[in-house]
């Protein structure tokens, strides 16, 4: 028997092959997951699921299907609803992936999720780490001002393959600091 939390409602959990599995599967709009034979309230037994790349999946073995179902994916199927058909994305809206209440998750278009995700906090100070970054790196600060001088000049002489080769990177990293993408503190 499952203890209930208030306001919390249970879905049951239908896919491809659903009806071949011995158990059956609910969904609570809290992100809980169980199994159950007749009631979820009555025999209804909670399951942890398992953690890939940091998201609760659940593992089952469906006759000619993918076994694994992303439960944040299931719970906004089940709870929330999509404004537009270019909504296929599900985010967590506090970055944490292990919250999957229906309240935490919310469809999202393409350039939404990754905006969402350059948000993270985990993103942020992986930026900053970066950014602040002085061992390992292939280009020092005053080689980056040459290159961007070079680049930003108007009669440059040398391509981009060559500015690549003769400090030794790749052709995409000089781009990058043409973009600025790369090196824009310099």
């Amino acid at each position: 028997m499952i203890k209930k939390i208030p306001g919390e409602t249970w879905k049951p959990l239908e896919f491809p092959g659903w009806k071949q599995l011995r158990k059956k599967y609910a969904l609570s709009s809290m992100g809980r997951v169980a199994s159950y034979s007749k009631d979820v309230a009555t025999d209804g037994k909670l399951l942890n699921g398992s953690l890939t790349t940091g998201y609760k999946t659940l593992n089952l073995h469906r006759p000619g299907n993918n076994g694994t179902l992303y439960i944040h994916r299931e719970i906004a199927r089940l709870f929330l609803k999509k404004s537009t058909p270019k909504h296929k994305y599900v985010i967590h809206v506090n970055h944490r992936k292990v919250d999957n209440s229906s309240k935490n998750l919310k469809w999202a278009t393409l350039k939404e999720m990754i905006d969402h995700q350059q948000k993270s906090p985990a993103k942020v100070a992986y930026k900053r780490v970066q950014a602040n970054r002085t061992a390992g790196l292939k280009l020092t600060a005053a080689q980056v001002k040459s290159i961007k001088k070079t680049l930003s000049s108007n009669n440059r002489q040398l391509t981009i393959k060559k500015l690549a080769d003769k400090y030794g990177v790749s052709e995409m990293t000089m781009y990058r600091i043409k973009s600025g993408e790369n090196w824009s503190k310099v």
